[in-house]
């Protein structure tokens, strides 16, 4: 199908559009919000499908198709052990760990920390991870700015404060519950676009078949192959230790504690082990279809790839692939779905983050200056304009990188989780199992792991990411193990506080005891509404000029969200009239 020329009237009504859902969403959900726990965790009454998408969503950002697909655009099929390390993961959370993650009973990932090493760790781990947060949402929202600006060429200095100010916008009206209903809208497209570009390129390319005959006509087999002996020159990145590095990085990401949070707004272990379930099925889905474009692009649209105006032209990849495919309207849905990608991953975080200032910085600092407990009204007060300064940091930083960029998003994404937040994650996994460690064993932990990099950097060793990010791995599990020696030496206090840890996590959750009545039937008529909304939009872009396949492209995107919505908005009804 040949892409018509791009109208940026038609394409900008249609982000428009979009920015505007998502500020109704914000609206809307505000009436949802009774006290802090409903702020930041839904009251732990969402249903498992709206936790499920939230869970998928904050996995993917624009980074997965600017800079990740900028790998698979050089590299091929390298880029997938990020995200088959995550559908493992993901697997892992729906098997054991997703049950555990709820019956926790917490609001924030410090006060399981609290709960299991004590104070000291909490406060360290809190203001780490405010940081490593901020940090990571800097790069989704950078990312999310270069494909905006490989697509229409708006500046990137105005994109991210435009994106950056509506997803605070709801992230602050509407708190936990804005995130999970925007982070299910989100997904809907995201996903919709994402497999429509893919079936596109296959068309474009004559079938699977077509596709992989064009790598091997084009001498890249080589060079696609998830596998390779040498790495690509010049920094002999994507070899077979790579592979694995990144794949069991991701895996171990998805495994620690810090990934708590996701579970806590759904009802119970037996819902949260469902979420985790659906998003490992949407993650593995995710992994079949979000790279073929980069790669098309590769075989069919090198010469305009090359051309963007970009410090790493590559990162254009998917862009230059769905502006040369799809027609007049989706293609601004596109860059909505990147706009999705990216502000679910945020605004998750900037909630979570915000929350970890509300529950575990401000208490603590009140404990020290001796002064009374705060009120629900006042820790809703405080919550709202800590997501407003944690969405503000977010936006300057972003705002800084785009300034100071000196290598690729993808590299600067990848060796950040090695040299950062792998020294972080391996001891909230291993606590999950381990009993019979010291209350410092975390921080000895994190310290002993940190010194990894940092003898990297200071003595200028020319380590590859995959011995750096081993040795890394190692130096953290034996030094979490061999603080266990210590552990006779705890107090008979502590041992007691571990065993309460340790009985909490594994008692199952009685919803109708411990939460009460839940929303089913609201929660499913309203996405349901805003889903039907959504699909009402599309359908009207079929009264634009395209040619006949790019109005059965409109139609069949329509009918899909509209058919989720319908489907929606009916279950809705009938748990209603189950309801007592």
């Amino acid at each position: 199908m040949t892409s018509p020329t791009i109208n940026p009237a038609i394409e900008y009504g249609v982000i428009i559009a979009y920015l505007l859902l998502m500020i109704a969403i914000g609206i809307v959900f505000r009436s949802f919000n009774k006290n802090s726990g409903d702020y930041f965790r839904g009251g732990s009454q969402a249903t498992w499908w709206m936790v499920g998408m939230s869970c998928f969503m904050t996995g993917v950002s624009a980074v997965t198709f600017t800079g990740n697909g900028g790998a698979a655009y050089e590299a091929g099929w390298s880029v997938l052990a990020i995200y088959l390390g995550n559908f493992a993961g993901m697997v892992a959370q729906a098997v054991l760990l997703a049950p555990w993650f709820r019956q926790m009973r917490a609001t924030t990932f410090p006060e399981i920390i609290r709960e299991r090493f004590g104070v000291s760790t909490q406060q360290l781990l809190a203001y780490i991870k405010i940081f490593t947060f901020t940090a990571y949402a800097a790069l989704w929202l950078f990312g999310l700015a270069v494909f905006s600006s490989s697509v229409f060429g708006l500046p990137i200095h105005i994109v991210i404060p435009v994106l950056g100010i509506v997803a605070l916008f709801y992230s602050t009206m509407g708190g936990k519950w804005a995130v999970l209903a925007a982070d299910f809208v989100q997904g809907l497209i995201m996903m919709s676009m994402c497999v429509l570009v893919s079936i596109l390129c296959l068309i474009k390319l004559g079938g699977i078949d077509g596709f992989f005959t064009s790598i091997n006509d084009m001498g890249l087999t080589e060079t696609f192959s998830p596998l390779k002996g040498e790495g690509l020159s010049p920094k002999k990145l994507y070899t077979t230790g790579w592979f694995w590095a990144a794949l069991i990085m991701s895996f171990i990401f998805n495994c620690g504690a810090t990934n708590a949070v996701k579970f806590f707004s759904v009802k119970d272990g037996r819902e949260a082990r469902l979420a985790a379930a659906l998003s490992a099925v949407l993650m593995l889905l995710g992994v079949i279809f979000w790279f073929i474009p980069p790669m098309a692009a590769r075989l069919l649209y090198s010469a305009q790839v090359e051309g963007m105006p970009l410090g790493t032209p590559a990162e254009a990849a998917f862009a230059v692939t769905s502006m040369q495919l799809l027609p007049n309207g989706l293609i601004g849905m596109m860059v909505v779905a990147m706009f999705s990608a990216t502000m679910s991953s945020m605004d998750a975080g900037i909630n979570g983050n915000a929350a970890i200032v509300v529950k575990d910085v401000i208490p603590a600092i009140r404990n020290r200056l001796k002064m009374p407990e705060a009120t629900e009204k006042t820790l809703l007060l405080w919550g709202r304009i800590a997501t407003l300064a944690c969405g503000m940091a977010i936006v300057f930083l972003a705002e800084y990188l785009s300034m100071q960029r000196q290598m690729g998003i993808f590299e600067i994404v990848i060796n950040f989780g090695a040299i950062v937040t792998v020294p972080i994650v391996i001891p909230t996994v291993l606590c999950l199992f381990i009993r019979r460690a010291p209350s410092w064993s975390a921080m000895f932990s994190m310290f002993c792991a940190a010194m990894v990099p940092l003898w990297d950097l200071i003595d200028s060793a020319t380590w590859s990411f995959e011995f750096r990010t081993a040795l890394t791995i190692a130096v953290s599990v034996a030094s979490f193990l061999f603080s266990m020696l210590f552990w006779r030496r705890s107090s008979a206090a502590y041992r007691q506080q571990v065993n309460r840890f340790f009985e909490k996590m594994h008692t199952p959750v009685d919803f109708k005891h411990e939460v009460g009545q839940g929303s089913d039937h609201r929660q499913m008529t309203l996405m349901g509404r805003f889903s039907l909304a959504v699909a009402a939009f599309v359908a009207l872009l079929l009264f634009l000029p395209n040619t006949g396949s790019g109005r059965l492209c409109i139609l069949v995107l329509a009918l899909f969200m509209g058919g989720v919505g319908a489907l929606l908005c009916y279950a809705g009804s009938k748990n209603r009239q189950k309801a007592p």
